[in-house]
């Protein structure tokens, strides 16, 4: 549809808005572009002074690590098709096949399944096969740019950051699942609720969020430390100690976390129209079946944008996961840290950079995965209907 000449933007504008958004695509993405290439390096490569000798890894493509022409063109084509069933086809058989028709569970049984084939593929089945292949393929088989996988196997495997990686699935899972389930209703009922109460209970909320998350940490240490002296006249000698377990982080960032998921469920349900509850209500509904059945199937795209924003504040915390929990139930984001922060060898740095590229993919598969439903949340949420 074409735009009024009034409406349109002048050449000058356009040049410089375009010129500043590049400018800030390039600032942020560099670095996870740059430590993205290092981690498919030798040390020698990594740590190269020269640019071109990081990108192109000569000292690991003359250790017979490396990429060919056949090896990048399969490799895109294979991440495009991948590209192309997240964004087309994975919708259909999430709201086709999703367990008891709660869509949330087939979006992240829909993302575990991308992981694994993208993990199948490119971990499993790829290597040896271009292998076998590139001893074929002559010319096309010789490899152009360096790259290893060893430093993630030694990481994942060696270093057993799949321990960290399951910790951190833990305690996102529980925030999650325990803010959404409370902020639904509490968002719901706020926002259909006509009392003054309802907005001094925001306010209230709001205040407690903006504490400093060392206030909070603070308050709730000394009842973890102490919890088996608290519970041990109801459970007896084998009552537990929560400190040191993702359980404490699960309710501290719950407790952080709250304020703002209430705050943005609420917005989103004010946009739905009351006349939807009375509908159903007349209909024979009781609230709670209004609520789930008439209100939560509107929501989802909300739900699950607010359910984004919970699980990156779980996903990324590291104050509160690194005084809380032990070493044997660390997260990955502290354990990173830990990687950095000992003395190390050049392999060892490596080590750590790709352990850090690695808590990146799953960010950048649910957004893949989620691309929709999150511009319709933040969309829906933007405009009061």
């Amino acid at each position: 549809m074409s735009v009024p000449k009034a409406l349109q933007m002048p050449i000058g504008l356009k040049v410089t808005t375009v010129g500043f958004v590049t400018i800030w695509c390039v600032i942020a993405a560099f670095p996870i572009f740059w430590i993205a290439v290092m981690s498919f390096k030798e040390p020698l490569d990594s740590f190269a002074s020269n640019p071109l000798s990081v990108l192109f890894g000569p000292s690991t493509r003359e250790s017979g690590k490396g990429l060919s022409v056949f090896d990048i063109i399969i490799g895109l084509s294979i991440i495009y098709f991948i590209y192309r069933f997240a964004i087309y086809h994975l919708p259909k058989w999430v709201r086709k096949y999703s367990p008891f028709n709660l869509i949330v569970i087939g979006w992240l049984l829909g993302a575990l399944f991308v992981a694994l084939v993208v993990v199948l593929v490119f971990v499993v089945l790829f290597p040896p096969i271009l292998s076998f292949v590139n001893g074929l393929t002559g010319f096309l088989g010789t490899p152009i740019i360096g790259f290893t996988t060893e430093h993630y196997l030694a990481v994942w495997a060696e270093n057993e950051f799949y321990r960290n990686f399951v910790n951190s699935i833990i305690v996102t899972l529980g925030v999650v699942t325990i803010s959404l389930s409370i902020g639904t209703l509490a968002g719901y009922g706020l926002a259909r609720s006509g009392s003054d109460m309802a907005f001094w209970i925001l306010i209230g909320a709001l205040i407690f969020r903006a504490l400093p998350h060392s206030v909070l940490v603070s308050g709730y240490l000394p009842v973890f430390v102490n919890s088996a002296e608290y519970l041990r006249p109801i459970l007896g000698e084998q009552a537990p100690t929560f400190y040191g377990q993702p359980l404490a982080v699960i309710m501290v960032l719950v407790a952080i976390n709250q304020p703002f998921t209430i705050w943005m469920l609420r917005s989103f349900f004010q946009n739905i129209p009351k006349e939807l509850d009375e509908s159903a209500r007349v209909d024979g509904c009781t609230h709670f079946k209004a609520f789930r059945w008439v209100i939560m199937p509107i929501m989802w795209p909300g739900v699950i944008t607010t359910g984004l924003f919970s699980f990156l504040l779980a996903y990324n915390d590291f104050l509160v996961t690194s005084l809380l929990l032990d070493a044997q139930n660390q997260t990955m984001v502290p354990a990173i840290a830990g990687y950095f922060n000992r003395e190390t060898t050049t392999t060892d740095q490596v080590e750590a950079v790709a352990a850090a590229v690695s808590i990146t993919a799953p960010l950048f598969l649910l957004v893949m995965v989620f691309q929709r439903q999150i511009v319709s949340g933040l969309t829906a949420g933007a405009v009061k209907g």
